[in-house]
């Protein structure tokens, strides 16, 4: 498909409260603010139907999951077809009993799903015990294109990865999407704060040079429970430049022009796919080298 060389790229950046319907209401009204300033694809923070569950171990948070298509894909689906925008959204995916993931979907501006990404890296860390509620992800990396570009969707932790970025990028990606749902666990300090924040923004400016793509990574804000979530959402263009940042502490709909057409300048410029050693790459396999 021809793809436009400018789009617009909406991020809905949003505090969650204990109602889903609610966050779910704040959420569809992100989208068409951002739909309503132009935005060809709009994208959600992860989980945001509900506030961030996995500081705990509780078997009844389970009840939170939803199939796919379900009440909340199909809410975003009549939200891309009114609006005529593409929706990347991030879902508690149940895929049958015992069996949940944590989902991103992609959605076309027509409302037709066209991609599900099912999150492949778990972390288990205090306050994050995602491990005890979702399966890793079984599609692999993919990319989709839509009415505003090939979409490659990520979720949060994904984004720590380089293998993750690369093979995204190589499916097609031209924009990689991360919905996230990052902040401070801990009462460490401004300078240790600031450290932690500038590490996440870093490795995903890199992950946009190294591939020559956009990225978008899409936070939450506020305190839940015992995090404090960053927000700070943000687009980077394949130079690593910040083209726009979301607020620490507030809630907003970020609407960022990119023009896609720097892609192929990019790596025509910095060609590290052409010159990259796959011959040489097989112990990227491996847990460690022997």
């Amino acid at each position: 498909m021809g793809y436009p060389c400018r789009v617009r790229i909406g991020l809905v950046q949003t505090a969650c409260v204990d109602d889903p319907a609610a966050n779910l209401a704040r959420t569809l009204a992100g989208i068409e603010e951002a739909a309503a300033r132009g935005a060809d694809l709009v994208c959600t923070q992860e989980l945001f139907r509900t506030r961030y569950f996995c500081q705990r171990e509780d078997p009844a948070l389970f009840d939170l999951a939803e199939p796919v298509p379900g009440p909340t894909s199909e809410a975003l689906a009549k939200a891309a077809s009114a609006l005529g925008v593409a929706v990347v959204g991030s879902l508690f995916e149940r895929r049958s009993a015992g069996v949940y993931h944590n989902t991103a979907i992609v959605l076309d501006g027509d409302g037709e799903q066209i991609g599900m990404y099912r999150k492949m890296h778990i972390p288990d860390d205090p306050l994050y015990y995602e491990k005890f509620y979702f399966t890793p992800g079984d599609l692999g990396f993919r990319a989709f294109p839509t009415r505003a570009g090939c979409v490659g969707p990520l979720v949060c932790w994904d984004q720590w990865y380089p293998e993750a970025a690369r093979l995204t990028a190589l499916a097609g990606a031209e924009l990689l999407v991360y919905p996230t749902a990052i902040g401070w666990q801990h009462d460490e300090g401004a300078e240790v704060d600031a450290a932690q924040h500038d590490a996440w923004e870093t490795v995903q400016r890199s992950h946009a040079i190294a591939n020559g793509v956009f990225v978008a990574a899409v936070n939450r804000v506020g305190q839940e429970g015992e995090i404090r979530f960053w927000g700070q959402s943000f687009v980077a263009d394949p130079f690593g430049r910040v083209l726009a940042r979301a607020s620490a502490e507030d809630e907003e709909i970020l609407v960022v022009d990119c023009d896609l057409d720097l892609v192929e300048r990019t790596r025509r410029d910095w060609p590290f796919l052409r010159d990259r050693r796959i011959d040489a790459f097989g112990d990227l396999t491996k847990r460690l080298r022997d």
